[in-house]
């Protein structure tokens, strides 16, 4: 056990990230071990695609929880390797509407045997007596109702 794992509730972002780093550089090795050269980051753009077809980036930025920023950053990203493309909103110019490609979506019904592994061997790991998906999205509604930078200022 190290100090961050001492200090308790002090560290929990840091040991969320730690945690985070470790699911996705196994994720990464389970898609190579499935032959698909798949960066974990991308998935919650290309699931979203997947799922809901043509959406604009605002729309893809609130579907995900990222920020605009963020989400600009990896949907060039994934331009750039031809699993998503981009058109211009016919109703509004300004407005550009995102969509799986024929190669990104020849991606995901790859992808979709290995997401059922992953599933369950994720399941695996959290399926525990405190189960960290429900915890996670308890902490999650908690957050929603009053933040963390809210709360720290009554205390």
């Amino acid at each position: 056990m190290n100090v961050l794992d001492e200090s308790g509730l002090l560290a929990i972002s840091t040991r969320l990230q730690r945690l985070s780093d470790q699911l996705r550089k196994d994720g990464q090795q389970i898609y190579q071990s499935h032959g698909i050269a798949f960066e974990p980051k991308w998935f919650p753009v290309i699931y979203t695609l997947h799922m809901k077809g043509t959406l604009s980036v605002v729309e893809i930025a609130a579907e995900i929880g990222y920020s605009h920023p963020s989400t600009i950053s990896l949907l060039k990203e994934l331009e750039k390797e031809k699993l998503i493309s981009s058109k211009k909103d016919k109703t509004d110019e300004r407005k550009r509407l995102l969509q799986l490609t024929a190669k990104g979506a020849g991606l995901v019904k790859q992808m979709q045997p290995v997401w059922e592994i992953m599933t369950k061997a994720i399941a695996s790991l959290t399926d525990t007596q405190n189960n960290l998906f429900k915890a996670i999205s308890e902490v999650e509604a908690e957050m929603k109702k009053e933040s963390f930078f809210e709360r720290a200022k009554k205390v």
